[in-house]
This record gives C-alpha cells, sequence and structure tokens, in this order.
C-alpha cells in the first residue's frame, strides 16, 4: 500500500493505493489550503479504505521544486506522521510527477516562478520518462525557446509564456497535477530515477535554491 502527497503548487492532492493496487484521491485546486486540509485527506483516506500509516508499505512526497510554502507543509506532514516509523519514505522530482501524466513526446513540465520565471524540466516520455535537461529556474524567454510545436506542457504558468508558441502546444489541464502520478511514477519503469529514499528525520524539501538539481536515484 502506497500514500502519496502532492502540495508543490496551489493543488493539495493525496492519493492511496490498496493491496489490489486500485488508487483514490482526495484533491483540491484551492489556494492556501493545505495547511487545512492535508490531514483531513489524510484522515479521510484511511478511514474510508481502513488503513493505518503502520500499515503502509511506502510514502510518496513531491518534495520540489515549487511553493515553499506548499514544500515545507507536506515536508512537516511526513515529520510528525511517520517520525519513529517504520514506514519507508521516498521524496520525489516534481517535475517528474507533472510530467508522467503526459502522452508520449517531448514534455515540459513548468510550475510558476517569481517574477519573469518559471521551474522548468524538459523530458521524453515514451515506455520511461527520461529527463532531457535538468530542473531549473528559466526566464520566460529562455523557456519560449525550447518549445516545440506539437511538445505537450503541464504546469502552473502556462498562461504567461508566448501566446503564438502556446498555441502550437498540446497543454495538458491543471486536472492532471495530481499525486497519484506520483504512484504511477514510482510503480514504472523508470521510478527508480526520480525518488531518493530518506526517513522523517531526513526529509528535506528541494527549493531549488540552485540552477540544477541532481535526482539521486533510490539507494
Amino acid at each position: 500500500m502506497i500514500l502519496a502527497i502532492e502540495t508543490s503548487t496551489n493543488i493539495c492532492s493525496v492519493s492511496f493505493q490498496d493491496d489490489g493496487g486500485e488508487i483514490f484521491e482526495k484533491r483540491t485546486e484551492r489556494k492556501g489550503s493545505h495547511s487545512e486540509l492535508l490531514f483531513l485527506f489524510i484522515r479521510e483516506l484511511m478511514q474510508e479504505h481502513g488503513f493505518k500509516i503502520e500499515d503502509l508499505d511506502a510514502v510518496l512526497v513531491s518534495s520540489g521544486p515549487g511553493s515553499y510554502t506548499g514544500l515545507r507543509i507536506a515536508a512537516s506532514a511526513i515529520k510528525g506522521l511517520l517520525f519513529g516509523m517504520k514506514v519507508d519514505i521516498f521524496a520525489g522530482n516534481t517535475l517528474a510527477g507533472f510530467a508522467q501524466a503526459a502522452g508520449y513526446g517531448t514534455v515540459h513540465a513548468v510550475i510558476n516562478a517569481r517574477r519573469k520565471h518559471l521551474y522548468h524540466q524538459q523530458f521524453e516520455k515514451g515506455d520511461r520518462l527520461t529527463p532531457t535537461t535538468d530542473s531549473a529556474i528559466l526566464e520566460l524567454l529562455e523557456i519560449n525557446e525550447l518549445l516545440g510545436e506539437g511538445d505537450q506542457i503541464i504546469g502552473t504558468g502556462i498562461d504567461r509564456l508566448n501566446e503564438e508558441i502556446g498555441s502550437k502546444l498540446i497543454i495538458l489541464e491543471e486536472s492532471n497535477i495530481s499525486a497519484t502520478n506520483l504512484i504511477h511514477l514510482f510503480n514504472s519503469p523508470s521510478g527508480d530515477e526520480f525518488f531518493q529514499q530518506t526517513t522523517a528525520e531526513e526529509l528535506e524539501s528541494n527549493y531549488l535554491s540552485s540552477s540544477q538539481v541532481n535526482n539521486t536515484k533510490v539507494k
């Protein structure tokens, strides 16, 4: 059984995979609701599906890049829920989680950042999800230059990109941003490329203070 948490944007999503592989989700796009609803969603899933935290095989958390507040709330929740418990914890690349929702082809995952910037990472999606750039904070003009006709794009802040270029892209709705995709990515052939095993005590979010991120394989 797996529990996954996605709070890197205004979206707060918690998903649970049961022993049979079926996935259930609690989700809201209400801005500023993470601290109010995260524990409520977890508790509702536990009550509806009859499991306890210690029953879980793994807990996945979207660990950045993204909103400082959202990532901090998720990390704090994990520390509180799993401190001292023998449950495997995996911190996942947020942008890879977004890209997992796309179809085959070139995928750009983005998150709104400050001023004239977005968090960005490019992937190729086939039977495996393969990063073709590092996670980085890029200016809007730089991202515009990376976008090709027919490329897919998912995330937040897409409306800030060049309108003419945007019309040539396949834009995935924000409804595709979900903790469920973290579970799909974790279970996929490329899952170990995007998750780092950690502990409640050592879990740290990646706020992307530098221009690149090292996606460490699971040990």
